[in-house]
Parts: structure tokens; sequence; C-alpha cells
């Protein structure tokens, strides 16, 4: 297995519920889980994969990284990332036909720099 290296260094965090303020809203901690080195592109044109997933179609951009358990197995739904002070949402992590060789992470940009407590 070789390994992507990269670019780029995505750091991931997972969202937790941290009790709420005095009106009732949730407030939100961010928790670091780990840094991965990859490589950030553009999801561009209309292919088909595109449209087999809507959170896929919701795409702006995919990260590439090397095969990680941890992240594999991360939820997406409370899942963001981090990437040269941008914050994407995490849309889907696919492991191409189960090989666990790599990572295509599907993200959305968001914007903001994120710090963990926003």
């Amino acid at each position: 297995m070789s390994e992507i290296d990269g670019n780029q260094i995505a750091v991931l965090q997972v969202k937790s519920e941290n009790g709420t303020d005095v009106i009732g809203n949730p407030l939100i901690d961010w928790k670091e889980v780990g840094s991965y080195p990859g490589w950030l592109d553009l999801v561009s044109g209309s292919s088909p994969v595109q449209n087999y997933n809507a959170k896929i179609a919701e795409s702006s951009h995919y990260f590439l990284t090397d095969y990680s358990k941890n992240l594999a197995d991360q939820d997406p739904e409370i899942s963001r990332m981090l990437i040269d002070g941008k914050i994407y949402d995490v849309q889907w992590i696919d492991d191409p036909m189960g090989m666990h060789e790599h990572l295509e992470i599907y993200l959305k940009a968001v914007g903001g720099i994120g710090n963990g407590t926003d």
C-alpha cells in the first residue's frame, strides 16, 4: 500500500452537544479526532457519481487521503474538516470498493475559520 502524502493537512472534528444555553439552544463543541495528509480538489463536472447520492451532489470539494479505520468509521452527519483555515462539512466518506487503500472524503465548503469552539 502506497502513501498518498499530499499537499494539505485536514483536521477532522466531530460535534458534541454540551448542554444548553439559557433559552434552550444546544451548546456545540467541536472535538479534534485526528489530522490527515492528503489532496484537496474541487468537485467539477456532472458525473453520474454526483447524481448517485444527494450528499455527494451537494459537495464542493473532495479530499483524498490514505485509508484510516478511525476516519472511515466517522459519522459524516456530525463531522467537519478544517483545511488551510477553512471549514468544510463532511458529506460522505468513501472507501472505494472496500479495498482499504485510500479514502475519498466529499466536503462542502462552509467558509469561516474554525477553532473548535464555533
